[in-house]
Parts: C-alpha cells; sequence; structure tokens
C-alpha cells in the first residue's frame, strides 16, 4: 500500500500509546509497590507488544517503533516518504502515555525513563545488540512468506520480553525511541538520551539486513505496509 491514510497512523499512534502505557506504567507500579518485580516488568512490556502487533497488524503494520520503520524503509521495505508519517504517530502516542503516567503516579521511577545503569558505551553497543537481534526476528516474520505469519505477534511480543529480561538490567532494554522519548519529555531527564535513539536505529537495520543477506531468494514480498 503505498498511501497511508488516518487508520495506518492511528493505528501507529494506539499501539505506541499502549506499549508505553502499560510498560512504563508497569515500572511505576513496581517502583511503588514492588509486587511486580523486574520479570513482570519484563513480561508486561512483552504482552503489551504481542496484543498490539495482533490488534493493529493489519492496519498499519505494527512498527510500533521509529527504529523499525526506518530498518524497514532502508532494506525497501516501507516507502520512506511515508515513514516521518509513521514515527510522528508513535512519538506522539508515547509522549502522550507518559503524560498520563505522570498524571496518575507522578514521577515515580521517572516514568520508567531509560538510562544506562553502566557506562554510556555498554548501554549503547547493547542496545544496538538487541534492537539488531529484535529487527532480525521481525524481517523473518513480516517479510519472508516462508515464516509463519500466523505467530508474528506470539515471536515478537516474546524477543521483546527475553531482551528486557536481560538486556533491561544494563541499559533499559528500550529498542525504541520512541519508548525512550515520552518518558523523557515528560519527566525531564534527558541523560544519555541520544543512545536510544542512535542504537536502536543503527541496531535495527542491521539486524534487518543480516537477515536480507541470509533469507532464501524469492522467498520474500517487498512491502510491510
Amino acid at each position: 500500500m503505498q498511501n497511508i491514510d488516518w487508520r495506518s497512523a492511528a493505528a501507529e499512534f494506539i499501539g505506541t500509546f499502549s506499549l508505553v502505557a502499560v510498560g512504563c506504567g508497569a515500572i511505576a507500579v513496581q517502583s511503588q509497590t514492588g509486587s511486580l518485580t523486574h520479570v513482570g516488568v519484563a513480561l508486561s512490556f512483552g504482552l503489551v507488544v504481542m496484543v498490539m502487533i495482533a490488534a493493529t497488524g493489519h492496519i498499519s503494520g505494527a512498527h510500533l517503533n521509529p527504529a523499525v520503520t526506518l530498518a524497514f524503509s532502508a532494506t525497501r521495505h516501507f516507502p520512506l516518504k511515508l515513514a516521518p508519517i509513521y514515527i510522528f504517530a508513535q512519538c506522539l502516542g508515547a509522549c502522550l502515555a507518559a503524560f498520563l503516567l505522570r498524571s496518575i503516579f507522578g514521577p515515580q521511577a521517572n516514568l520508567g525513563v531509560t538510562l544506562p545503569t553502566g557506562s554510556i558505551a555498554q548501554a549503547f553497543w547493547l542496545e544496538i545488540l538487541l534492537s539488531a537481534g529484535l529487527m532480525f526476528v521481525i524481517t523473518a516474520v513480516a517479510t519472508d512468506t516462508k515464516a509463519v505469519g500466523q505467530l508474528a505477534a506470539i515471536m515478537i511480543g516474546s524477543t521483546v520480553l527475553v531482551n528486557a529480561l536481560w538486556g533491561g538490567p544494563i541499559s533499559g532494554a528500550s529498542m525504541n525511541p520512541a519508548r525512550s522519548l515520552g518518558p523523557a519529555l515528560i519527566s525531564g531527564n534527558w541523560e544519555a538520551h541520544w543512545v536510544y535513539w542512535v542504537a536502536p536505529i543503527l541496531g535495527a537495520i542491521l539486524g534487518a539486513l543480516v537477515y536480507q543477506a541470509i533469507r532464501e531468494p524469492g522467498a520474500y514480498h517487498k512491502k510491510t505496509v
């Protein structure tokens, strides 16, 4: 589909809004009550991604992530001229979700802002690795005709869950510039924020290119939307 109507942009807005509301909301709840644990927060992110892909994938492709949109554009699965529309909708959804969380929880846990717990270099390279792995899976299930498309939501959501489980304590396991932008903007905490734009975009493009390189010739369709 070469033209995006308001429904596609709205689906990206709703999906990304839900991702931040549930995932970062879980961080705020954990900070306030201690009831969820790190595993519960990771599950919240993985499950909301799974649900939103299942709910909106047929409308917009369920990118829910500027890095994913740009990686699809870089590998010619999505028109570059339409990428700004998706990215704007994603960022707007993330920012409004963070604003809602601020209204409910106050400044609890900085609204789930992503921050390095080690060095900036460690967080940077980890975000590249996590994002590359995520985009490798996304490219497989979204563009390869031999992949089991019905399992896309489960596979992508599970990848987010696994990445959040092991990478979250170090870098926050963002993998998503919009997810990091919302809490940073509303909380006013911009520490090392550039990491969560540059690294996920580089990692996502790398992951998409790696899958492109190993896929079986002819087993793909060119557009995700």
